[in-house]
């Protein structure tokens, strides 16, 4: 993916001006610092961590998901299902739920098969040693 395309994850900066629309961040600005350069640049918050995994996702990139999946409840290796066509991402809701864990709502939605899905989950994270982990999550049909 390239640096200027605009992130698969949809985060925007608002733009200047009253009636002016929000515009989407690179992906090299948004999601690409942390997948590119996870070793030495986590992700600051547990919705940029959120957003980073569907972005992940998105591009295939399994290093990343296993790298910030919490060992406790990371799946030994990770399988995507070919011909999935990612749609889009929105962040519901994102809290803190202690000082170093928090839980993040969003939906995603892709297709697969030619059938559409939307993927409604409420993620938990945890935060050790400066670095944001995801650990689980709960499914809402």
């Amino acid at each position: 993916m390239n640096h200027n395309d605009p992130c698969p994850c949809g985060r925007t900066q608002a733009a200047p001006g009253k009636s002016a629309k929000a515009a989407a961040l690179s992906y090299g600005d948004c999601c690409g610092r942390y997948l590119d350069h996870w070793d030495d640049a986590a992700a600051p918050d547990a919705e940029s961590l959120m957003r980073s995994r569907y972005t992940a996702f998105v591009l295939e990139r399994g290093d990343y998901l296993q790298a910030t999946w919490h060992p406790g409840t990371r799946p030994a290796d990770l399988d995507f299902d070919p011909g999935t066509k990612w749609l889009g991402l929105e962040v519901r809701s994102h809290r803190s739920t202690g000082e170093d864990r928090a839980e993040v709502e969003f939906v995603a939605r892709y297709r697969v098969g030619g059938r559409a899905v939307r993927l409604h989950e409420t993620s938990r994270f945890v935060r050790e040693d400066g670095c944001w982990f995801y650990v689980d999550g709960d499914i809402h049909s």
